[in-house]
C-alpha cells in the first residue's frame, strides 16, 4: 500500500461517474454520519482503489465494491487512511475487473470549526447560540466531508439526500426532488446534478430567511441571510438576476441549472465561493444596508457577486484539469465580473453600453439616432432609451462595455487596482508563474494569490485588448461550447482564441503564463530614433532573465496619435517617423510628449528617459492624459523608485503634480503610495518625516476640500468612495484639523447612531481617526468603538471598526488591540483585519506573533488565512537583522504550508532594508520635500 504514498495525482485505476451520497448532520454534538455509493469505471483490472479522504472514521466492514455485470461483492482485505497523504487506500486479495460497479462506504466526521470541510458557522437567534452546517470544498476539501474522488477532472453527478432536523433548512447545489418529515426530523432529497467537480459540491444547513427573484429566463434566484436580515439581500438579488443575462449573452450559453441560490455564512474564510447553484458568501460580500453600508460595500457586493456568477460558466460548466489551470476560473472570473459590474452599474444609471452583433439592427439603431439629434430631442435619455427598447425587442442585446469604445467612462478604471496587486507580487523573485505546477493539495492554496487572479485577469485584458473585444468573444463563447461539461487547459483556450483570430495566440502568451514575471520597457529619445529595451523587472533592483512578446501601444502627443507593434526582440530601434507615419507633425514633435502602454492595457511597466519622464509630469500636470495614464505614470515611477531605478526625490516631484487630481482611482493609488513612501521615510530619514506629511497635506488639500465633509446631493459615486479614503489617510497622517472634526462627528454618533454626522461612507475614517489620538492613558475612544463593534449585528461595521483599531501609535495599547483580535469576541476569519499595525507597531506586532504562533498555526491550519498573519506582520520590516530574525523562527516552527509567503515576506523586508539605503545615500532629497512641504500651490 505503501506505493500510493506522496503521490501528486490519484492512481487512474478507476473513474468516478455518479455519487449517491447522504449526509446527517448532528448540530449540537458537531458530529455527522454519512454514506457515499459511487459508480465507478474500473479501467485496469486492480487489486487496489485508491481515492480522497481525510479526518474520516471508515470501517473495513464499512466498505464494499459490487461488480455490476456479476453482481459479485468484493469486501477489501485491508482499509487504510494515510493522513499526510490524505487518501483512503482500500486493498482487495481478489482483483477486481474491468468494468463498471458501485463503491459503497459508511463514514463519520466532525463539523469542525476551521472554515473547510463540512464545518460549523454560529450564529445567534432570539438571543441564543445556535449551530449551522456549512461546506467549503475548494480547493481539496470535499474529501473531509465523504471519500471521493477529490480532484477537479474526476468530474461525476451527485444525488444528494440530507437528514436534518425538521425546524432548519437545507440547501445544496439542485432542487428539492422530495422532502419527508418524521417527527423532528426530515429527509430532503435533491434533483441529480450536471456533471461537476467535486470541490463544487455544496450543502448548507441552518435557519434562515430569503428574498426571491426570477430571470426572464425562469430561473429562480433566492439570497438566503440569517433570520431578520432578508431586506439586506435584496440588493445583491437583483445584480444576480441581472448578472445571469449578461453571462448568458457574453457566454452565448444559457445558465444551465433551474435554480440559484446565494447564501450569507457568518463564519468564512474566503470572500465567496461559487458552488453550482449554491454560492456561499462571507456577509460582508453578500448583504448590503442601505442605512449602514458604505457606498465601498456596495461595490464590493456587486463585483464579488458577478464574479462567483462568472464561475458558473468559466470553472463550473468548463472546468480546469488540474489546479496549475487555477488562473482560468480565478483570472477570467476577474476580469469577466468587472465588464459586468461596468455594465450593472450603468444599466442602473440608465446608461446601456451594447455590442451591436447584428448589421441590420446597427442601421435601425443609427437612423433612430440620426432622427432624433436632429429634431433635438433629449437625446442624452431619450437615444438610450429608445435604443434599449429597440434592442430589447430584438432580442440583440449583449451589456458588454469595451473600454476602447467608450473612454470617457473610465470603463476599465478601477481595474487597474487589480493590475497594480498582481504586479506587486509578480515583482518578487519569489512569485511564482501563471501555470504553477502543484504537486500536493497542501501547495494549492498559496496559489489562491495576486497572480492566479489579479495577474491572470492583466494578461487576459492584455490579449482580449490586442485581438479585439468582438473578435475575443465570439472565441470565448466558441471555447465555452467545445468544453462545456467538461475540463480544459490553457492551451485549450489559446486554440480558440486562434482559431477565431488567426492570431499567433499560443505564441504570444505563454511567455507570459509559463513563465514567472514580467518586462519593464525603457524607451529612450534619441535624435527622432525612440530606443526600445525590455528587461525582467523584479522590485529588488536585480537583474532578472526573462524575455517577452510584449503587445506596445504607444501615444504621441495626443491620443489621435498612436500606435500598435509587437515587441518581440530584447532591443529595438524605431524611427519616429517611420512609426507614426504622417500622423507626425514635424513643428510639434520636439515637444510632444510620448506615453507607452496607452490606458495601461498591457501587463508591464515602462522606464522613461529623463526627457521623456518632464514632458510626461507635465501632461500629467495640465491634465493632457487619460485617468488611466496618470495612474500608470505613477505607479511604474513608484516601482521604480522602490527598486532603486529611479530616485524618491524624482517620485515626490511626480507626485506633486497630481495636486490637483480628482480621479478616484488615480488619487485611491496616491494614497496607498504616500503611506508606503512615509513608512520608508520613518525609516532611512527620519528627521525628514514631518516634511513629508505637510507635502501630503498639500498634495490632498484639494480634494479635501473639494469633496468636503458631508455627501452632496447627486454625486457620483466615486465621490462618495474618494470622501472616506481622502479624509481616512489624513487621519492617519495625523492633520490635527481632521482628528478634530472626526472627534466632534464621533461624539454625536455615540449619542445618536442615525445621526446624519456620520454616513457610513466616513465611518472608517472618523474610527480611525479616534483611534490616532487614543493610547494606553486615553483610552476613552478606544472603549467607545469596542461598544459600538459589541452592539452592531452589521457584520461590515464590525470589519470596518477591526481595521480601525489598529490605528494607535501607542505600542501598549496595539498589543492590547492584537490580543483582542484572537478573543472570543472576534470571528476567525475576521482577525486579519487588526494586523495592519502602525510603523511604531511593528515590533510588538511581531513579539506578538511568535508568542501567540502556536495557537495561531492550530487555529487556522493550512488555510490560506494563516498566511495573512505572516505577511502582514513580517513585511512591513526594513532590515536585513529583522530578516535574519524572522528566518531563524520560522525554521525552528516550520509549517509547509506557508512556505512560499514567508519567502516572499522576507524578500519584502529585503528591498525594503535596501530601498531604505537608497534613499540615505540621495543628496537633494531633504532640500526636495522641504521646497515641496512649504510651496505655496
Amino acid at each position: 500500500m505503501d506505493q500510493f504514498k506522496g503521490q501528486p495525482r490519484l492512481p487512474k485505476f478507476a473513474v468516478p461517474n455518479r455519487y449517491d451520497i447522504r449526509l446527517k448532520p448532528d448540530l449540537i454534538a458537531c458530529r455527522f454520519s454519512g454514506s457515499v455509493s459511487v459508480n465507478l469505471d474500473i479501467v485496469t483490472a486492480t487489486n487496489f482503489i485508491v481515492l480522497n479522504a481525510a479526518e474520516l472514521s471508515v470501517t473495513n466492514d464499512s466498505v464494499s465494491f459490487t461488480n455490476r455485470d456479476s453482481s459479485k461483492v468484493f469486501k477489501p482485505s485491508k482499509v487504510e487512511l494515510f493522513e499526510d497523504d490524505e487518501i483512503l487506500v482500500l486493498e482487495f486479495s481478489e482483483q477486481i475487473p474491468t468494468g463498471l460497479g458501485v463503491l459503497s462506504i459508511q463514514f463519520e466526521g466532525t463539523l469542525n470549526d476551521r472554515m473547510k470541510g463540512f464545518y460549523r458557522s454560529t450564529y445567534e437567534h432570539n438571543g441564543e447560540k445556535k449551530n449551522m452546517a456549512v461546506t467549503q470544498f475548494e480547493p481539496a476539501d470535499a474529501r473531509r466531508c465523504f471519500p471521493c474522488w477529490d480532484e477537479p477532472a474526476c468530474k461525476a453527478t451527485f444525488k444528494i439526500t440530507l437528514d436534518v432536523p425538521s425546524d432548519l433548512v437545507a440547501l445544496s447545489n439542485m432542487p428539492i426532488a422530495e422532502e419527508k418529515i418524521d417527527n423532528n426530523l426530515k429527509t430532503v432529497a435533491y434533483q441529480e446534478s450536471p456533471i461537476m467537480s467535486t470541490y463544487l459540491v455544496a450543502v448548507v444547513v441552518g435557519l434562515f430567511d430569503y428574498v426571491e427573484d426570477h430571470t426572464p429566463d425562469g430561473i429562480k434566484v433566492r439570497v438566503y441571510c440569517q433570520v431578520g436580515k432578508a431586506n439586506q439581500g435584496k440588493f445583491a438579488l437583483d445584480v444576480a438576476v441581472k448578472t445571469l443575462g449578461i453571462y448568458k449573452d457574453y457566454f452565448d450559453t444559457p445558465y444551465t441549472l433551474p435554480k440559484l441560490d446565494m447564501i450569507a455564512i457568518p463564519d468564512f474564510a474566503a470572500g465567496a465561493m461559487e458552488n453550482y447553484g449554491l454560492v456561499t458568501y462571507r456577509e460582508t460580500a453578500l448583504l448590503y444596508d442601505d442605512q449602514h453600508s458604505a457606498a465601498a460595500n456596495k461595490q464590493r457586493v456587486a463585483v464579488v457577486v458577478a464574479h462567483e456568477l462568472a464561475h458558473q460558466w468559466f470553472g463550473n460548466l468548463v472546468t480546469m484539469e488540474w489546479w496549475t489551470h487555477l488562473w482560468l476560473n480565478e483570472g477570467f472570473a476577474t476580469w469577466v465580473s468587472c465588464v459586468a459590474h461596468i455594465s450593472y452599474c450603468y444599466n442602473e444609471s440608465c446608461f446601456l453600453f451594447l455590442t451591436i452583433r447584428n448589421s441590420y439592427h446597427f442601421m435601425i439603431m443609427i437612423s433612430v439616432l440620426l432622427f432624433l439629434m436632429l429634431f433635438n430631442f433629449l437625446y442624452n435619455h431619450l437615444i438610450i432609451f429608445f435604443c434599449s427598447f429597440i434592442f430589447f425587442r430584438c432580442g440583440q442585446v449583449s451589456y458588454l462595455a469595451a473600454d476602447g469604445l467608450f473612454p470617457d467612462w473610465k470603463i476599465w478604471s478601477q481595474f487597474l487596482h487589480e493590475c497594480t496587486d498582481g504586479l506587486k507580487l509578480d515583482g518578487l523573485a519569489e512569485s511564482h508563474p501563471i501555470e504553477v505546477e502543484i504537486n500536493h493539495a497542501r501547495e494549492i492554496d498559496e496559489i489562491f494569490d495576486a497572480i492566479s487572479y489579479r495577474k491572470g485577469a492583466s494578461v487576459i485584458r492584455m490579449l482580449q485588448s490586442y485581438l479585439g473585444a468582438q473578435i475575443f468573444q465570439r472565441s470565448l463563447a466558441s471555447y465555452i461550447k467545445r468544453h462545456a461539461c467538461s475540463n480544459a487547459k490553457t492551451e485549450d483556450l489559446w486554440a480558440a482564441l486562434e482559431e477565431g483570430s488567426g492570431e499567433p495566440v499560443n505564441k504570444l502568451m505563454t511567455s507570459w503564463t509559463k513563465q514567472q514575471g514580467y518586462p519593464v520597457v525603457s524607451v529612450k529619445l534619441n535624435n527622432q530614433n525612440l530606443e526600445f529595451d525590455q528587461s525582467q523587472f523584479l522590485s529588488s533592483g536585480a537583474q532578472g532573465e526573462g524575455h517577452w512578446i510584449i503587445p506596445i501601444t504607444l501615444c504621441f502627443g495626443s491620443y489621435d496619435v498612436r500606435k500598435n507593434f509587437l515587441l518581440q526582440t530584447k532591443s529595438e530601434t524605431r524611427d519616429i517617423k517611420e512609426l507614426l507615419g504622417s500622423q507626425v507633425d514635424g513643428d510639434k514633435s520636439a515637444n510632444s510628449w510620448i506615453k507607452l502602454n496607452v490606458d495601461q492595457a498591457g501587463f508591464y511597466r515602462v522606464k522613461y528617459d529623463e526627457l521623456l519622464t518632464a514632458k510626461l509630469r507635465y501632461a500629467v500636470e495640465k491634465r493632457l492624459l487619460s485617468p488611466s495614464d496618470r495612474f500608470g505614470i505613477l505607479d511604474d515611477s513608484y516601482a521604480l523608485s522602490m527598486a532603486g531605478k529611479e530616485s524618491l526625490t524624482s517620485l515626490i516631484n511626480l507626485m506633486g503634480a497630481y495636486r490637483e487630481e480628482d480621479d478616484y482611482t488615480v488619487l485611491s493609488n496616491l494614497i496607498t503610495i504616500s503611506h508606503k513612501v512615509q513608512r520608508i521615510a520613518a525609516d532611512a530619514v527620519p528627521d525628514l518625516l514631518e516634511y513629508f506629511k505637510l507635502f501630503f497635506f498639500k498634495v490632498f488639500q484639494y480634494s479635501a476640500e473639494r469633496l468636503g465633509w458631508d455627501p452632496k446631493p447627486g454625486e457620483s459615486h466615486d465621490d462618495a468612495l474618494l470622501r472616506g479614503e481622502i479624509l481616512t489617510s489624513l487621519a492617519q497622517f495625523g492633520h490635527d484639523l481632521t482628528l478634530d472634526e472626526a472627534s466632534k462627528r464621533f461624539q454625536a454618533f455615540l449619542e445618536d447612531r442615525n445621526t446624519p454626522l456620520l454616513p457610513p461612507d466616513l465611518r472608517r475614517a472618523v474610527y480611525v481617526a479616534v483611534m490616532k489620538r487614543a493610547s494606553k492613558s486615553n483610552r476613552s475612544g478606544y472603549e467607545s468603538l469596542l461598544k459600538v463593534y459589541r452592539e452592531t449585528d452589521l457584520s461590515q461595521e464590525k470589519t470596518r471598526i477591526l481595521g480601525s483599531l489598529a490605528s494607535s501609535s501607542d505600542p501598549e495599547l496595539i498589543l492590547e488591540v492584537l490580543n483582542f483580535m484572537l478573543s472570543s469576541e472576534v470571528r476567525s476569519q475576521d482577525a486579519v483585519f487588526g494586523l495592519s499595525v502602525n510603523w511604531e507597531g511593528r515590533d510588538v506586532a511581531w513579539a506578538w506573533l511568535k508568542e501567540h504562533w502556536e495557537h495561531i498555526a492550530k487555529t487556522y491550519g493550512s488555510g490560506f488565512l494563516v498566511t495573512r498573519f505572516v505577511s502582514a506582520v513580517v513585511s512591513p520590516f526594513a532590515s536585513l537583522e529583522k530578516a535574519k530574525e524572522v528566518e531563524e523562527f520560522f525554521a525552528s516552527h516550520p509549517m509547509p504550508s506557508i512556505a512560499r509567503t514567508l519567502k516572499q515576506s522576507l524578500e519584502r523586508v529585503h528591498i525594503n532594508a535596501n530601498w531604505v539605503q537608497n534613499v540615505q545615500n540621495e543628496k537633494s532629497l531633504a532640500d526636495t520635500v522641504k521646497e515641496l512641504a512649504y510651496r505655496n500651490y
